[in-house]
């Protein structure tokens, strides 16, 4: 994402962006979310899956008992974004991109911070290269900026949205895979920044809740996917609308990329330390 300094939507206040900066072409998909869980949820003392991802709308499954989970991705929906997330379950998707760690990375969690929603971004590990949740200004800019310093209606480079481009507003519905709708690519190039599902941005909100973007498959109407919509949701909240989008300052990994180098670090930490040569 170029264009740094860029202003405000003078609509809402949002999109400026000082710096240049990395954001998902997708959604988090269920195949990368996945591979987090496999990678960190053995036991899931911290709730990152819930049952009902193995329901019609969601796409991951469960197997085994706490201590030796193992989940895997149901057929025809790896490609499909991630939902029954919850604020905290992306923010530690985030920590565990830029640390290896659910519970330390762009974001420091504490049981108080997470009880008073008041964890916001720590600089010193995003200025390094960490991975966040969207920003509402991040998040806002590559749906709707056009390039030249104003700001389209839609997050279809245009001022214009219908069900043919974007998957939004159905009564009977569900999700489909990320970038299915081409008509549905902002300027930037991103992808269903306007339905399939809302997105979890890091903006605190009134104290008590989280900002969402973009809005779902689910009811919503066009002007719940305009650059003025603002809306807002319990950062503990989980339902099948709810999903996400990261950022960084630095390209962002792949999920099974990540796991295949903390595997590959941990059997070189356990060697040394057989071999006597103490941690790295």
């Amino acid at each position: 994402m170029g264009d740094a300094g860029n202003p405000n939507d003078h609509h809402t206040g949002y999109g400026g962006v000082s710096y240049g900066y990395h954001i998902g072409t997708y959604e988090v998909t269920n195949s990368q979310y996945a591979a987090f869980l496999n990678g960190t949820a053995k036991t899931d003392t911290h709730g990152l899956y819930d049952t009902r991802m193995g329901s019609y709308h969601g796409g991951i499954t469960r197997t085994g008992s706490s201590g030796s989970y193992t989940y895997s991705v149901k057929a025809g929906m790896g490609d499909k974004p991630v939902n029954y997330v919850s604020f905290w379950d992306a923010a530690r998707f985030t920590n565990w991109l830029t640390s290896g760690d659910t519970e330390n990375g762009v974001y420091v969690l504490t049981s108080g911070g997470i009880t008073g929603n008041t964890i916001a971004r720590d600089a010193t590990a995003w200025n390094n290269g960490g991975v966040a949740i969207a920003s509402k200004n991040e998040w806002h800019k590559a749906a709707y900026y056009d390039g030249s310093g104003g700001y389209w209606q839609y997050p279809t480079a245009s001022h214009l949205i219908t069900t043919a481009n974007a998957n939004y507003g159905l009564s009977v519905g569900t999700v489909t895979d990320v970038g299915t709708y081409s008509g549905d690519a902002s300027y930037y190039g991103t992808f269903d920044q306007g339905g399939n599902v809302s997105e979890w941005n890091d903006e605190i909100v009134v104290t008590v809740t989280r900002r969402t973007s973009g809005g779902s498959y689910a009811l919503s109407q066009a002007s719940d996917l305009r650059n003025t919509a603002l809306n807002n949701n319990m950062p503990t909240n989980e339902g099948s609308t709810l999903g996400f989008r990261v950022s960084s300052l630095e390209p962002i990994p792949e999920p099974s990329t990540y796991a295949a180098i903390l595997e590959c670090l941990g059997l070189t930490l356990a060697l040394m330390r057989r071999k006597g040569r103490g941690t790295l």
